[in-house]
């Protein structure tokens, strides 16, 4: 590996670095050497993690060898073992003053990061170096934990108790291997993540959480997740001692929420009551057993319970005291039901003081707690929720920190308190707390009342704690930091070193567009008064489709906010735009879950993959997981759109408080300190979630992509100013939609020829090698294609968000089977073909089946209706055949005939009805979904619709179930269905979508298909569904085309000589223009075609062409028939341009010039000369629209 010096440090690098790495390493080795702190900013994909790593072993290796010089100098008596290599060439050690003479004094390195996934790839990271240090990874019993028993407990704290009381009474065999296998040199000399950790301790027996904190105090890096270093309670429970070490916080964007968030709690009436409840059950067992005895005393022991508690009676009986008047003092205050109470933060002390809980009572309440949950997690039986005596006992660690003396308490309850509120608020949560894991069991400990909040608004409360405890150097980094100078302000501590690093990339390699107006000329905002204005949601959607069309492969789209994606997204279902938007990259969405969010992922990967499609669009959020964690690399990301600025939730009282608690700070002016204005705070909120978003574009030296910024606030300067330093120089603005798109179109043209793509392989054939059982599964869905080793690492990257932690992740479809990731789904498809070869006769049959095996397809059904909850995978179901390795085949023919498609019909309404009944058992209760079905059954035999309707009608007393109840339309037979929907309407206020030939049975369907196709003429409404629904059916082409044979077998024709009037092309193109545009639109088209005639400005011309005729689907046949304008020396351009809007080969001979004489066809079979359509489902779509004209 090259060797480099920087600083006067040997560092071992990879390969050699780019000279912005070489800058990064230098100014961390300056934070290590000078004992200073420093933020770092170095954009994603700039290799920022090697070089931390590289940077502080290397000097660490050079601190240890400072200390050998100084052993050496002292065995020698001061004189040089070396004269040609001075003493201060051997390490900083051995001349900074440190007078460290022991290697036990070399500082421990600790490398913090949001998440064990994000770990996982720091560690995985340090394998590809030629250092091999000691390490170890800290994780929770929740990650690490492989006793059954613990790990059957749903509780994380009733795990906590029950692991310490195995422990402690040695009964856990894999604890009582540790101290043996902690000196294993496979262990000591392997580098380990919490996967390998507990594939270790599994095939060892030995416990992994153990054996961690085992390592940690002979470790020379310890990995683990930054809330163990902020949070001052995870602190103390995993011992990490943080004097002289070297603290690392990778990822820091979110080390300001996450320390508030660590020093903060919100105590609910739920908690409060559950404990009580609690406590109550250990008073009854008390005096139960009590009055069992001969004698009772007032020590009575329930350690006679054979429990363990050393408690007498009394003492629990305190407990609840405790809790009754904490519970009073809240519910004392009455709080208006907008605003609540706020009071400064040293008020908590007067709150908890009437609850009997001070400095002087606060040791033995924290003992008497741990006793009661311990006692109460042993216990066999029932499960009982404790999660409000650990609440309270977290409270009492963080409220009473330090042990000061009486004369200095007072002082000391105002430090701790000075960067807090408390606030007192109304609780409107109830609806969501349950205490059983049964979603339908009312929790007998909800209660109404008030929630005590203690919030703290300083991340530098955490900060300032670290440095008391003697650290070394802090340094923070990330890809998305700045502005330095206010990330820095709000720490609380100094940073002498700062870097704002330069990218890798080369201009050719990023574009940048702000987009203030759709192609419609709307205005585009997400501001609060503009978000939801139809005309605004309808110029994002064009603008969304129209950038589908242009950019390859993957497009990653993030809003706001949930709440503002799914409002969008909802409006696009109903006004078209996601139909345009799906039909080009089919729509994945982010999920709030993290099991449906891994599936979702997955699929979009897939689709991605897949050579037979263009790519696929994923929807997200800004702060979302999406917008986090994962690597959408290469052609999982090349367009990133910015659909509006992501201002946290301005009425949040938390915000508001915050926002106030800045301005008091600013006004106070204290000396050497600088305080965000409360205003400056919310705006940094909503550009570094911005900036987070944007750096999934471009994940490594030779990645390209397109940033698109669809809110006219990016037109500001200022705005401008908030962004990365890496993007700022590429910012363009346009003055039209249409030169923008003209632009990136030739971006991606030049970009993949100097930069493309491998190729990928065929997904059938993908499949198949996958899912042979001689294929070792992987997971990543993207490894099993043949990219390139370096895109088949990055792409493992991308997928592991969480999947490689046995606790992170949800329980998979056939878990026992041995199948995860791409063999998965391949398995999910295959047992998907096997269900359907059964197919029965009838729906009511279906659901009789599907009824007798429900309870094995339980889990795949409830996983598989929350998956298919999204747009995509609604797609992904359209299109298995091809997924399989086979497409849907569409035989045409000239003369009518009936065709026989009844059995595929079917296969799909049975499909239909096996899914419809898994939404339906997700949605509802297990006995609503019971006597529902059975309901169901007994209409199958005695045809009764009156009963049906009475057991029904409890869907219509809820909105969000009033599309079950319309989903029963399928189950009702034919000479019902018209009564059925007349009762829907009068219920919900929407019919079924009833029509007249819905009330044949299908012999009357046959004779009324027969005695049309005897006449001749098309039974309207009876063919198109069985058509269109066969894959293996027949269409009729002189029905569908209205005896057109444009579209026959024979394929296209020219028409025979005096066959048809004939046009000239232009004429008839205009005409249709005129039709399809407008007279508004059109006028501004023709002059800009007299335009281009007298100037021959070809860049005007296309750029009002393109905004005009992309704006709606139905018209971009139009864009390739005006290419009989463009003059000859400009052809190949246009065609170009046309290539890259569709993504396919554009026939240049479709369209003829303004010199030919005659047009190929009429007017009215001009769709002959738009592109090709790449899809059966897109030539049925034609016909449907073709039979409704």
């Amino acid at each position: 590996m090259p060797a480099l010096s920087l600083k006067g440090v040997t560092i071992d690098f990879p390969f050699t670095p780019y000279d912005c790495q070489k800058d990064y390493m230098t100014k961390v080795i300056q934070c290590l050497q000078d004992k200073v702190n420093g933020v770092l900013e170095s954009p994603t994909g700039t290799g920022k993690t090697l070089c931390l790593l590289c940077a502080t072993l290397a000097w660490r290796q050079y601190f240890k060898d400072g200390i050998s010089a100084r052993k050496i100098a002292d065995k020698l008596g001061g004189e040089e073992m070396f004269p040609k290599t001075p003493l201060a060439s051997w390490g900083t050690a051995a001349t900074d003053g440190d007078n460290t003479t022991y290697y036990t004094d070399v500082p421990k390195i600790i490398y913090a990061s949001r998440t064990h996934s994000q770990l996982a790839q720091v560690i995985n990271e340090l394998k590809n170096t030629s250092y091999k240090p000691k390490m170890c990874v800290l994780g929770s019993r929740e990650q690490l934990c492989i006793h059954q028993d613990v790990m059957r407990q749903e509780s994380n704290h009733v795990k906590v108790h029950m692991c310490r009381a195995k422990v402690s009474t040695r009964s856990c065999h894999y604890y009582n291997n540790v101290e043996e296998k902690s000196t294993d040199r496979d262990v000591l000399n392997s580098i380990l993540d919490v996967e390998d950790l507990v594939k270790f301790g599994t095939k060892q027996r030995v416990c992994p959480y153990y054996l961690s904190r085992s390592l940690k105090q002979q470790a020379d890096i310890i990995f683990m997740p930054y809330n163990y270093l902020l949070d001052p309670k995870s602190r103390r429970a995993h011992n990490i001692e943080l004097n002289g070490a070297v603290v690392i916080f990778d990822e820091a964007h979110n080390v300001e929420k996450t320390c508030e968030e660590s020093t903060s709690f919100d105590l609910t009436p739920y908690d409060v009551a559950s404990a009580i409840t609690a406590v109550d059950k250990l008073l009854v067992e008390t005096a139960r057993d009590a009055t069992q005895g001969d004698t009772v005393t007032e020590d009575f022991n329930v350690e006679s319970l054979n429990s363990g508690l050393k408690m007498n009676i009394n003492a629990v009986a305190n407990i609840k005291q405790i809790l009754l008047d904490l519970e009073a003092a809240i519910d004392s205050y009455e709080v208006p039901s907008d605003k609540g109470v706020t009071k400064p933060g040293i008020f908590i002390y007067e709150l908890l003081q009437r609850a009997n809980l001070t400095y002087d009572t606060k040791t033995a309440v924290q003992e008497a707690l741990e006793q009661m949950m311990g006692y109460l997690a042993g216990q066999p039986g029932i499960f009982l929720n404790t999660s409000g005596l650990q609440k309270l006992a977290e409270i009492i660690q963080l409220v009473f920190c330090g042990e000061p003396p009486q004369s200095e308490r007072q002082q000391q309850m105002q430090v701790n308190t000075a960067q807090f509120k408390v606030h007192i608020h109304q609780d409107t949560s109830q609806h969501k707390k349950k205490q059983s894991t049964d979603l339908w069991v009312a929790s007998s400990s909800k209660k109404q009342g008030n929630v005590l909040s203690y919030w703290c608004f300083s991340p530098g409360f955490s900060m300032q704690e670290l440095v008391r405890q003697g650290v070394r150097s802090i340094i923070l980094t990330s890809g998305t930091l700045s502005p330095l100078s206010s990330f820095t302000s709000e720490m609380r501590i100094k940073f002498p070193v700062s870097l704002e690093n330069s990218h890798v990339i080369e201009r050719d390699q990023i574009f940048v567009s702000v987009i203030d107006r759709g192609p419609d000329g709307a205005h585009l905002s997400s501001a609060f008064d503009r978000r939801f204005v139809p005309e605004n949601m309808a110029s994002l959607g064009n603008t969304v489709a129209n950038l589908s069309r242009v950019v390859p492969h993957g497009l990653l789209v993030f809003f706001p906010s949930f709440f503002v994606m799914e409002t969008t997204l909802e409006f696009w279902r109903g006004n078209g735009h996601a139909d345009r938007i799906e039909n080009v990259k089919p729509m994945f969405v982010e999920t709030k879950g993290k099991g449906t969010f891994t599936e979702v992922i997955d699929g979009y990967y897939n689709k991605v993959n897949d050579p037979a499609t263009r790519g696929g669009s994923f929807f997200a959020v800004c702060r979302g997981k999406a917008s986090e964690g994962l690597d959408f690399a290469d052609t999982f990301g090349r367009g990133v759109i910015i659909t509006g600025l992501p201002f946290p939730p301005k009425m949040d009282r938390r915000v508001i408080l915050k926002m106030q608690f800045l301005d008091e700070m600013a006004r106070k002016r204290e000396p050497g300190m600088r305080y965000l204005s409360g205003q400056e705070w919310y705006k940094q909120q909503a550009y570094r979630a911005v900036n987070q978003a944007i750096g999934r574009v471009i994940r490594h030296k030779e990645d390209y992509g397109a940033i698109f910024l669809c809110d006219q606030r990016f037109k500001n300067a200022d705005a401008r100013a908030h962004l990365p330093s890496w993007v700022r120089p590429y910012v363009r603005l346009y003055d039209g939609f249409g030169n923008m798109v003209r632009d990136v179109s030739q971006f991606f043209r030049v970009a993949q020829k100097m930069r493309p793509v491998p190729v990928k392989t065929a997904a059938a054939a993908c499949c198949a090698n996958v899912c042979s059982p001689d294929t070792q599964s992987s997971s990543s869905s993207s490894s099993s294609f043949s990219y390139t080793s370096s895109l088949s690492s990055t792409a493992q990257k991308a997928t592991v968000l969480d999947a490689h932690l046995p606790s992170l992740k949800r329980k998979r479809l056939n878990e026992n089977s041995g199948a995860n990731g791409m063999a998965k789904i391949c398995i999910d498809y295959d047992y998907q073909v096997r269900e359907s070869q059964k197919r029965p006769a009838t729906l009511l049959d279906a659901l009789d089946r599907g009824d007798r095996h429900h309870g094995d397809d339980d889990a795949e059904g409830v996983q598989k209706a929350s998956r298919l909850s999204t747009l995509s995978l609604q797609y992904d179901k359209r299109m298995e055949d091809e997924l399989r390795g086979g497409k849907r085949k569409i035989k045409l023919v000239q003369d009518p005939r009936m065709s026989v498609t009844e059995d595929v019909s079917e296969e799909g309404k049975a499909s239909r009805a096996k899914q419809f009944l898994a939404d339906m058992k997700k949605s509802l209760s297990k006995v609503t979904f019971d006597r529902i079905v059975r309901a169901l059954q007994t209409y199958k035999t005695d045809d009764n619709l009156d009963n049906l309707l009475a057991e029904t009608a409890v869907l219509s007393e809820d909105a969000n179930t009033h599309c079950l109840l319309r989903g029963f339309y399928q189950f009702v037979r034919p000479h019902h269905k018209k009564r059925f929907d007349e009762r829907c309407e009068e219920l919900t206020g929407q019919g079924c979508g009833y029509r007249p030939e819905h009330s044949l049975s299908k012999d009357e369907k046959r004779a009324v298909l027969s005695q049309s196709a005897a006449d001749g003429h098309p039974a309207v409404g009876l063919t198109s569904s069985s058509s269109s629904s066969s894959s293996g059916g027949q269409l009729d082409t002189q029905q569908l085309n209205k005896g057109g044979q444009h579209l026959s077998q024979q394929g296209l024709r020219q028409p025979q000589a005096g066959s048809a009037p004939k046009k000239e092309p232009h004429v008839a193109f205009l005409a249709d223009v005129k039709r399809a545009l407008g007279a508004e639109q059109s006028t501004q088209l023709f002059q800009a075609i007299h335009g281009y005639k007298k100037t021959d400005s070809y860049e005007s011309l296309v750029s009002t062409v393109v905004s005009l005729f992309t704006e709606r689907d139905e018209n971009v046949h139009l864009l390739v028939r005006f290419g009989m304008f463009i003059r000859p020396h400009h052809k190949k351009q246009y065609k170009e341009m046309l290539d890259a809007l569709m993504g396919q080969t554009t026939p240049t001979d479709g369209v003829p010039d303004l010199s030919d004489e005659q047009q190929r066809q009429s007017d009215d079979q001009h769709v002959s000369l738009s592109p090709p359509l790449k899809t059966q489902s897109k030539i049925s779509g034609f016909f449907s629209k073709s039979q409704r004209k």
